[in-house]
């Protein structure tokens, strides 16, 4: 029987999150596993960042990925160490530095999104246009409305272990 009222319906929902994060997290492992130079899913999304936005200043990556400036730190320094971002003088101001993606870091990110395209075309094969289409839109409405409801003062901590 689906569910009846908001608090089912949140129940529902949250309850599918978190059997989707977990597929995801056991996906990820599985790769990690697999292949030994992976590079893990936060340090990726640096890159993913560094490719669509440009380049920028550490301070401004962290914050773009809501992440401390120490984390991203160390997590630039392996970008750099595989040769997929570099860090060059500020133009406009030569004391700053300014991290960029490699040509290689470009390759990478354009590989790794070819590959995650194809696996998510073959999953949606069989729903209809229709479907994909409104799965694209709430998915996108859901995860706006997470970011700007997790970016507000006071919001409640995640209970220990992601609930559920």
């Amino acid at each position: 029987m689906p569910p009846q009222d908001e608090g089912e319906i949140a129940d529902a929902v949250g309850t599918q999150l978190i059997r989707l994060l977990r597929l995801i997290e056991r996906g990820q492992a599985q790769y990690q596993t697999e292949h030994p130079d992976a590079v893990e899913r936060a340090t990726y999304h640096l890159l993913v960042h560094l490719v669509k936005d440009g380049p920028r200043r550490a301070g401004a990556l962290a914050e773009a990925v809501h992440s401390d400036p120490s984390t991203i730190s160390r997590q630039v320094g392996h970008l750099v160490k595989l040769g997929y971002v570099e860090r060059t003088a500020d133009p406009e101001d030569g004391r700053a530095t300014l991290l960029a993606a490699t040509d290689e870091g470009r390759r990478v990110f354009e590989q790794n999104r070819k590959l995650r395209n194809e696996a998510i075309a073959r999953m949606l094969a069989h729903w209809s246009e229709d479907d994909r289409l409104a799965l694209c839109e709430l998915l996108g409405r859901f995860t706006s409305d997470f970011e700007a409801f997790k970016s507000t003062a006071g919001v409640p901590a995640a209970p220990p272990g992601g609930g559920a």
